[in-house]
């Protein structure tokens, strides 16, 4: 059994987001494909032989009872039965409601950081199925591998894509998920593509992202650094924002346009393998 360990919780971005249908219980079809980042919260985990369950910082702005990194530690003792206990520190770098999946990334690292710690043995598939129940997007950071995503999310597909650099903005905004998804102009009928015709490339232009629309209606923030990132090429949001990124040709062009830029962002290159994933092959 570990002692006490750090594991790294990545970004991720939504290469593009279609909207394909909608299901009776009123949940998004979704086809997407998850990419991570080499950028990251870093989450430290010690042992507690006492049973509790502490967590540092506090983050005002979230309450104990809704804390993803807490629900995640507590679901993952109620299934198995485990009466250890866990200090977590989260040390935050990722912007929260910024669609690059910081909440779901530091709740998947909690599943598999505390596996190992209390030596549970779980497996992938049983990880991923505790994570589904703290949100649709936790399973892809759970399985750790670059993905096509259809479902509501939550049907993943290994994929090798390009791990191409990126510049990241990360506008001052949150934007609630749920008034995106509500919003009465928000197009819900995308003809589904196939996953060869992505990796073939058959996407082309048609690719985007089907929230963006609505998300420019609803934050000044989010079109201005779309529309700043669009001078210098092909602009997207990731999610239901509020980040948007632009595929650079290599790191020093990412960081120039940074430097350049009115918005706060960083740099960051695409992988296909988390670095949660790494870190904790690491550690043996």
């Amino acid at each position: 059994m570990t002692a006490a360990f750090s594991l790294p919780a990545p970004a991720k971005l939504n290469l593009f987001l279609h909207i394909t249908g909608r299901r009776p219980d009123g949940y998004h079809l979704l086809q997407t494909v998850f990419q991570f980042l080499d950028h990251a919260d870093t989450l430290h985990f010690a042992l507690r032989a006492d049973g509790d369950l502490t967590l540092l910082p506090e983050l005002p702005s979230i309450p104990a009872d809704s804390n993803l990194v807490l629900r995640a530690a507590r679901l993952l003792r109620e299934a198995t039965g485990c009466r250890l206990g866990a200090d977590i520190v989260l040390d935050k770098r990722l912007p929260m409601g910024g669609g690059i999946g910081g909440g779901s990334s530091d709740a998947a690292t909690t599943l598999l950081g505390l596996n190992k710690l209390w030596s549970l043995g779980l497996a992938e598939d049983r990880l991923a199925e505790l994570g589904l129940a703290l949100g649709a997007d936790v399973p892809v950071f759970v399985r750790g591998r670059a993905a096509w995503a259809e479902g509501v999310g939550e049907q993943l597909t290994p994929v090798e894509i390009p791990e191409n650099c990126f510049l990241v903005l990360t506008p001052r905004a949150h934007i609630s998920t749920a008034d995106v998804f509500r919003h009465p102009q928000l197009t819900r009928h995308t003809p589904a593509i196939t996953v060869a015709a992505f990796l073939a490339g058959g996407g082309g232009s048609t690719l985007r992202n089907d929230c963006e629309n609505v998300v420019r209606t609803l934050s000044p923030e989010v079109t201005a650094a779309l529309d700043w990132l669009s001078l210098h090429g092909h602009a997207r949001m990731t999610g239901t924002g509020a980040c948007c990124f632009l595929d650079c040709p290599d790191r020093a062009t990412a960081e120039a346009l940074l430097a350049q830029s009115p918005i706060p962002g960083f740099v960051a290159r695409g992988v296909n393998r988390s670095p949660a994933h790494t870190a904790l092959a690491a550690l043996g």
